[in-house]
């Protein structure tokens, strides 16, 4: 956006009224929610427009406001496409290497020994399994609670509790978003010294293509004992406890 002296300024919540600022909060956490439980990596800006309208929308019926959505506020809503993402990635690095036993050292022995782990891992996406060195319980791995536990349902403040009609029931293409960041994570310790992948669309949506393709080939499979549908029944079931009290998803 252009000031009255034509340098370029660019746009934050506080360019807006505060009913603006008020309703554009609302829609951004309802449209993080859209993102990663239906187009975790859109392909294309359209999808993202699409899904900002719809955020927008539900916003205001929340709300009970009426304010036209312009260009600048879909702008600023469809910037934290990448963020949502890059933000459960972030959650789950320390999470993955201390489930799987990643360690920071210089010794040639523990090097190679990340560098086999993070292989044998990936090798048939082993990672989902409970047990991934026996490859038993497919898609009941600790860390897919794990993701969801730390991302969406930590509080009641959270995005899973204050918007529980995304999240219920949990969606293939969240789970398949989740095991594509735990996969980035897995990457991060392939030449056995850590290092930062970013999880970025163009090296990541092919996987998590990939993941998705796989759930839904399961979900298929195993129809008629509803297995998939039983795990995410699980998942949720668990993320809605916290110390102390239960969380009411609201619809």
């Amino acid at each position: 956006m252009k000031t009255s002296n034509g340098s370029r300024h660019r746009l934050k919540a506080s360019d807006f009224d505060e009913v603006t600022k008020d309703l554009l909060a609302i829609a951004t956490s309802i449209y993080r929610c859209l993102i990663v439980t239906q187009e975790p990596f859109p392909l294309t800006l359209v999808i993202e427009m699409k899904l900002a309208r719809e955020a927008w929308r539900e916003a205001s019926n929340l709300a009970h406001l009426a304010v036209r959505l312009t260009p600048s506020l879909v702008k600023m809503m469809t910037r934290r496409t990448s963020h949502v993402c890059g933000e459960l990635k972030t959650k789950m690095r320390a999470l993955t290497a201390s489930f799987f036993g990643f360690r920071t050292s210089c010794s040639t022995v523990a090097i190679k020994q990340n560098r086999d782990l993070a292989e044998s891992l990936k090798d048939g996406s082993c990672f989902a399994f409970k047990d991934w060195e026996t490859k038993r319980g497919i898609y009941k791995t600790e860390l897919i609670q794990s993701a969801i536990n730390n991302m969406w349902f930590a509080n009641c403040s959270d995005e899973g509790v204050i918007h529980g009609r995304y999240f219920n029931p949990l969606l293939v293409e969240l789970l398949a978003l989740i095991l594509t960041a735990i996969e980035c994570c897995i990457d991060e310790w392939l030449t056995g010294v850590k290092e930062d992948i970013k999880f970025s669309s163009a090296a990541y949506a092919p996987v998590y293509q990939v993941h998705l393709t796989s759930l839904r080939c399961f979900d298929e499979r195993t129809s008629a004992y509803k297995l998939l549908e039983k795990i995410c029944d699980n998942v949720l079931d668990v993320a809605r406890y916290v110390p102390g009290h239960l969380h009411q998803l609201s619809d």
